[in-house]
């Protein structure tokens, strides 16, 4: 299939053929939510721990003698049904929240994701971005022209949101440039998956990145 090209200043500068085995897929939603979960899975931090009675400090000597003073028997005060005491069978840091995806399936839902932005125009590809100098005014500037073509493609509501795909994070300095805008996020296109996709209302392709994206799904 055949998709526009862009310059930096929104003006079409040809055509790109891209692969349908990347950018026609048709959806697959119960794909998408395995993989994008798992991933959001994998991310997980564990934070969450309460102290078991082994790990409350003090508690070493026994309260009361075992007989004779007519209260209940206790070996620590640090038994859970203390105040003070360790809790008892609270969350721990040892949980394991990862899950496994299969290298086909991530790869399959990336394409999954990327067709349905193309589908949708959400999807631009820009030929080159070139920049003076590594300024956010001038990267600010480029990002406002490109997301004018979303309003024009969108069969939904536009977002000012963006991901930027590059080849490399070396790209003149746009890296830099666009790190202190709030709207824009640049990744490598060999560490696009499909939760970045799903994550952005709109994606930004250079066109030598959606070379690296389809060299992806052959190797």
């Amino acid at each position: 299939m055949q998709i526009p090209i862009y310059n930096q200043n929104a003006e079409q500068a040809g055509t790109l053929e891209v692969s349908n085995a990347v950018f026609a897929l048709p959806m697959n939603q119960d794909l998408l939510h395995q993989v994008a979960t798992s991933q959001l899975s994998n991310q997980r931090r564990v934070i969450a721990h309460a102290k078991g009675r082994s790990e409350v400090r003090g508690g070493g000597k026994k309260p009361w003698k075992q007989k004779g003073t007519g209260r209940a028997r206790h070996g620590s005060i640090r038994s859970p049904i203390w105040k003070g005491g360790g809790v008892a069978h609270g969350p721990t840091k040892d949980k394991n929240y990862s899950k496994k995806i299969n290298r086909k399936m991530a790869r399959k839902a990336l394409g999954v994701a990327l067709s349905s932005k193309v589908r949708d125009g959400q999807f631009v590809v820009i030929d080159i971005i070139t920049m003076e100098a590594p300024k956010t005014r001038i990267a600010a500037k480029i990002m406002r022209n490109i997301s004018g073509l979303f309003l024009k493609k969108s069969t939904k509501k536009a977002h000012p949101r963006m991901l930027v795909v590059v080849p490399s994070t070396k790209e003149d300095g746009l890296s830099r440039s666009v790190s202190n805008l709030p709207n824009v996020a640049i990744i490598e296109a060999r560490n696009l998956n499909s939760l970045n996709v799903l994550s952005y209302p709109n994606v930004v392709a250079l066109k030598d990145a959606v070379g690296v994206i389809e060299k992806a799904f052959t190797s």
